[in-house]
């Protein structure tokens, strides 16, 4: 299937691993021109180096960019564009705050989670928004977590902020589809990550039990018997910005092998 997004460019935070760079590697797949931040500079250089096995080299941006930090996005957005012209995709994407219970948690942590989770949503969204207006044109993707709509033990952050960023997904939405700019969250569940074994290792430790013990309990757990890929991810995200999903907006996607157990 032709997804229709050949040279549109597209933003992609946090996407030297993980299912950051499964949602660049998914879009180069479909012949964007994509850009990409993280905060390792090794890392970040080994995924462009992937990239550019998809697409020609000059169609990759790397940058070196703390998505928790405004000055580092602004740096991150003139470069791509100075690079590439208007963005048309924007897929924000972070690390979770800090995984803890609720009176384990201090107000550092919740201000680091704020910024590092949810303000860097707004403002990469600001950054965009203009200039998909303008061109009456542009896919907002915001990767967050099944925490949205089945919070999680320990994840008392996260499952607040991935909630009010589902909230604001739909008035987003609402806002920007006159303007032919849809915006959706996508909510992974369990995914074969770096963020699932830190998960597994925090919760082990809280149980008594060993990360391996955690994890074949926990996909023991979800209906499909197995931790998503994050490639599996990344095509949903590359779908999710298509002109295939042209009256898709508004809606937050739950990506989790059926583990989330409510309706809506």
């Amino acid at each position: 299937m032709d997804l229709g997004i050949g040279e549109r460019v597209a933003m992609v935070a946090a996407a030297s691993k993980g299912l950051g760079k499964a949602a660049a590697k998914a879009l180069a797949r479909e012949g964007c021109r994509v850009s990409i931040c993280g905060r390792d500079p090794a890392a970040l250089e080994a995924a462009r180096a992937e990239l550019a096995q998809l697409v020609p080299p000059a169609a990759i941006l790397a940058h070196a960019c703390d998505v928790g930090r405004e000055p580092d996005l602004a740096a991150w957005y003139e470069a791509t564009t100075a690079a590439f012209g208007g963005v048309d995709i924007l897929v924000t994407n972070t690390g979770g705050p800090t995984a803890a219970t609720f009176l384990d948690l201090t107000e550092e942590h919740w201000a680091g989670g704020i910024q590092s989770t949810l303000m860097n949503v707004v403002r990469m969204s600001r950054l965009v928004l203009p200039g998909m207006r303008a061109r009456r044109w542009g896919r907002i993707v915001h990767i967050t977590s099944l925490a949205a709509k089945q919070p999680q033990p320990l994840l008392t952050i996260s499952s607040a902020l991935r909630a009010g960023i589902s909230a604001m997904t739909r008035t987003m939405a609402t806002e920007f589809a006159p303007d032919n700019v849809l915006v959706n969250a996508l909510l992974p569940g369990h995914v074969a990550t770096d963020r699932q074994i830190h998960l597994a290792e925090v919760r082990g430790r809280k149980e008594g039990i060993t990360v391996e013990q955690y994890l074949e309990r926990a996909q023991a757990a979800i209906p499909a018997r197995r931790f998503g890929r994050p490639e599996e991810i990344g095509d949903v995200i590359a779908f999710l910005c298509s002109e295939r999903a042209s009256y898709l907006t508004g809606v937050s996607l739950q990506v989790d092998g059926g583990a989330t157990a409510g309706i809506y």
